[in-house]
């Protein structure tokens, strides 16, 4: 990997759209790797601007390494630990209580980092899980007493063209 140091921020945002996606389990995506690397890795080309001198930059684990962050704030930095989905249901949660079953229905995400292939999918599951997960514990505390009436969670993208 020789990437010129001129170079870099333009190499990282090319590999960053082209190459980059979330995926639903990241240990089984470091096992699809490290059995056929060769599917897997990527090699990005690049000419560098001023002397025209062609480079390559292998990249493997930074496909969804890098959009696994917003998921798994921890792997990048001790200092962030809440992941995404905890923070759009923190949101929700604090809104009026007679809008939040309507706001589960719309999260909408525009542009930027949210462009990820599957970034909406993985981010509607992990939602889903943290809302069914404390209407579990609201029906276990109450003894069996509530049933509650599920929460449908529905997030909407657009791809990058």
């Amino acid at each position: 990997t020789n990437i010129p140091p001129n170079e870099s921020m333009d190499v990282a945002k090319k590999i960053k759209e082209t190459y980059s996606y979330v995926c639903p389990d990241i240990a089984k995506e470091f096992a699809k790797y490290d059995q056929e690397p060769s599917k897997w890795i990527k090699q990005f080309e690049g000419v560098e601007s001023v002397t025209k001198k062609p480079f390559t930059a292998d990249v493997g684990y930074e496909r969804f390494l890098g959009p696994e962050i917003f998921f798994n704030p921890e792997i990048a930095s001790s200092d962030f630990l809440t992941p995404l989905p905890d923070i759009v249901d923190q949101v929700i949660q604090s809104s009026p209580i007679d809008t939040r079953r309507g706001l589960y229905k719309n999260i909408v995400l525009s542009g930027g980092s949210t462009m990820f292939k599957d970034f909406a999918r993985r981010l509607q599951r992990d939602v889903k899980k943290v809302v069914d997960f404390r209407i579990k514990q609201s029906e276990d505390l109450s003894g069996g007493r509530l049933k509650s009436t599920p929460i449908d969670v529905n997030v909407v993208s657009h791809r990058m063209q």
